[in-house]
């Protein structure tokens, strides 16, 4: 079973924990990035991506090339901004919606706060779909632990089941 997991990272913590269940569960990885990068210093960072993830709104990303029907399992990683998943998410699965019908569909999201909960309901909303699994992890590279490294191998060893 082929897995890739897409992620968007503003600040490293999500492509942190992607590289590291990539290696585990020897998956792909697809790192989104869109056209106009987010602020990511001070103020400006969380009221310019709560406003875009609350709007909804969907960015342009710079070109992929991915074969989605080589994977049947897909795997979306996200920061938490304003209880909602970062907006490439939402640009990658409108833009690949049909590709991605009859997948099997897990989750991890990583906050300092809160809201993941929250963000998973709205990624099951936009997929029509389940996620089969979902983890969240707190500030993950920036406040690493053992404990933390530990939650993101099992996950990791989940995805190959």
């Amino acid at each position: 079973m082929k897995t890739l997991i897409v992620y968007y990272s503003l600040d490293g913590n999500t492509e942190y924990v992607a590289n590291k269940i990539a290696v585990i569960a020897e998956a792909d990885t697809l790192r989104l990035l869109p056209k106009k990068a987010y602020k990511d210093k001070g103020v400006s960072k969380f009221l310019w991506g709560g406003k875009s993830a609350v709007m909804g709104e969907s960015p342009a990303l710079e070109p992929y090339d991915i074969d989605l029907a080589k994977y049947e399992t897909v795997v979306f990683g996200f920061p938490v901004w304003a209880s909602r998943f970062a907006p490439p998410l939402r640009t990658f699965i409108q833009d690949n919606f049909d590709s991605l019908k009859g997948k099997r569909f897990l989750s991890f999201a990583c906050q300092s706060g809160s809201g993941a909960e929250k963000a998973f309901a709205k990624l099951e909303e936009l997929l029509e779909a389940s996620l089969k699994k979902t983890v969240v992890f707190i500030d993950p590279k920036d406040k690493a632990s053992k404990e933390k490294d530990e939650k993101i191998s099992q996950f990791g060893e989940s995805m190959k089941a």
